[in-house]
């Protein structure tokens, strides 16, 4: 039986946190459950709509659990469940603060660099990715003489200009050449069919407009599929891999320690069976 009472919440506290909101044979929601919930300055029309909703959900799940407890298999040990349960939520927590305390996270470039060299045939790209230089500028192009003099010149102070007019006029670009980009991320800023997996090989430099945008596009160096992915683009992932493998270590050793030490104290024991 489901019995759902009116609801709603007025600005003078009128009513009691002890209030009954819904009833779901004998599970019951209160008003005082919803502690915490309501934002400071929730005016009364929006509590009414919070606890409304909440209500509404409370009653889905509540009929739910009702008809799973009811038909719970005979051979289904839930104290069991409950105590696996907590001690894998205690494990869990204890190894978080392990983690915490004693986990190294600094990696040397040697050791990121011999990561890479012995597990570097499982990166290979799935799409190309390119260091290149890209520029996307509104039209009218303002100083439209100076970009094309500072796009064209090799002098590193005018490429210091070219990214200070850049980020105040450009709705995109790119300008470190020693950074690798997917050309599907490029390719998403240009006109459709611009720029391909298929053609980029061929357009290693070019200039281009449509009716909102110029763009400016230089080629340096591009993977293709399937190729290797250098070690600057998968260094983050490469990161978190080492990161992970030592953290396992560490939990393991903290283990084989603890059960040392208790083994030690004799509060270890086997018993035959």
């Amino acid at each position: 039986m489901v019995l759902l009472l009116a609801t709603g919440c007025s600005s003078d506290n009128e009513e009691s946190e002890n209030r009954l909101l819904a009833r779901v044979n004998n599970k019951t929601l209160y008003l005082a459950d919803m502690d915490g919930m309501f934002p400071p300055g929730t005016v009364p029309e929006d509590s009414a709509l919070i606890i409304d909703a909440f209500t509404q959900r409370w009653i889905r799940e509540a009929v739910l659990l009702d008809e799973a407890e009811r038909n719970i298999p005979s051979d289904l040990n839930i104290d069991k469940l409950v105590r696996d349960y907590r001690a894998s939520l205690i494990k869990h927590n204890y190894e978080k603060i392990l983690v915490e305390e004693l986990l190294d996270s600094t990696i040397a470039e040697t050791e990121l660099q011999e990561f890479y060299e012995k597990n570097k045939e499982q990166y290979q790209l799935e799409t190309p990715i390119v260091r290149c230089y890209f520029l996307k500028v509104p039209l009218p192009v303002p100083r439209q003489n100076e970009l094309r003099r500072m796009w064209n010149s090799k002098d590193p102070d005018q490429l210091k200009d070219l990214v200070a007019y850049c980020s105040q006029f450009a709705v995109a670009h790119l300008l470190e050449d020693s950074t690798w980009y997917d050309v599907e991320d490029i390719a998403a800023e240009l006109p459709p069919g611009t720029l391909t997996a298929n053609n980029i090989d061929s357009k290693r430099e070019f200039t281009q407009q449509d009716d909102k945008f110029q763009y400016f596009f230089r080629l340096f160096e591009l993977k293709n599929r399937k190729d290797i992915a250098p070690l600057s683009y998968i260094e983050d992932q490469a990161r978190k891999v080492i990161l992970h493998k030592r953290k396992l270590e560490l939990l393991e050793d903290t283990r084989e320690t603890m059960l040392e030490r208790e083994m030690r104290r004799n509060n270890v024991e086997i018993y035959n069976y």
